[in-house]
């Protein structure tokens, strides 16, 4: 069949589920995941045809999309900090909005972090993909990392994760809401925690809701910041001296989450928006 002809035969069965850019999206990150082909071929061969093994796992994948299976599990990866990425159910899909966590902590480190540029110790809670452990010792190549996720499926994902990018990340099995700490202390703590709450779950995608785990997302309506109150209660237990909490928020909660924080005497916090305006993440230093 001409690839043309299965482009439009997309946009036919998945333009009432997703907008027309979405569905054009969906078609060349498959074309070029399957067949190694960038998105001007259509351009440049209008008339290109594909075998049969060839047209196969495009239409496998068109029937997932069909069900509304996020492209990312389809292929099984995802771009994140210009790093590659395997997910599947067990681990969230990393968002671009923490691209901008971890661009703010290299920035800090970097900037006004801890002296010790060499040694730093970065603690990432919830590592789920590893997507922010992995990347900050890829961009902080003298940290030692280390990565805590509940989930063992997680941290399997996680672990090849830290292969595939070649860096070094250690990897613990808790749960942080039942952990005692660690014997030593970190400089730079972060977590991208669960935050949505249940009553938050009718502005959520289906794509989001029926495919990706509701361990690593959602927290109960009556007690939201349980994840940050066990976190921040760790940081004070095992931050250094003015080292540095981060966190990625719940938009609706920052106020919330910036009072805990003073709660627990934590100085210069500062809450910053994401790509789209929201109150997105906060940083804080232990006082």
């Amino acid at each position: 069949m001409v690839l043309k002809e299965i482009k439009n035969i997309f946009h036919k069965e998945l333009d009432g589920l997703y907008v027309k850019e979405e569905v054009d999206s969906f078609f060349y990150i498959l074309i070029e995941h399957y067949l190694n082909l960038q998105r001007f071929v259509l351009a440049l061969q209008p008339n290109l045809t594909l075998t049969k093994e060839e047209e196969q796992p495009l239409f496998e994948a068109l029937s997932g999309l069909k069900l509304q299976r996020p492209v990312q599990y389809i292929i099984g990866s995802t771009s994140f900090m210009d790093l590659d990425f395997q997910v599947n159910e067990n681990v969230l899909i990393p968002r671009p909005e923490t691209e901008d966590l971890i661009r703010w902590i290299v920035d800090e480190v970097k900037t006004s972090g801890p002296d010790k540029k060499s040694g730093l110790r970065i603690l990432d809670i919830g590592t789920g993909s590893g997507c922010i452990a992995i990347s900050l010792a890829k961009l902080l190549p003298d940290a030692k990392v280390f990565a805590l996720d509940v989930s063992e499926k997680a941290l399997e994902t996680a672990k090849r994760n830290a292969e595939r990018n070649a860096v070094k990340v250690e990897f613990i099995h808790a749960d942080i809401l039942n952990f005692d700490g660690f014997a030593s202390n970190f400089d730079v703590i972060v977590s991208n925690p669960p935050y949505v709450r249940e009553l938050e779950k009718k502005e959520m995608h289906k794509n989001v809701l029926e495919h990706e785990p509701d361990l690593a997302l959602f927290v109960s309506d009556e007690n939201p910041l349980v994840f940050y109150k066990a976190i921040t209660q760790l940081a004070k237990q095992n931050l250094s001296g003015k080292g540095m909490l981060f966190f990625e928020i719940n938009q609706y909660l920052a106020k919330e989450t910036e009072a805990l924080l003073h709660q627990h005497n934590f100085i210069e916090i500062e809450v910053r928006k994401d790509i789209f305006g929201n109150d997105r993440m906060t940083k804080s230093i232990l006082g």
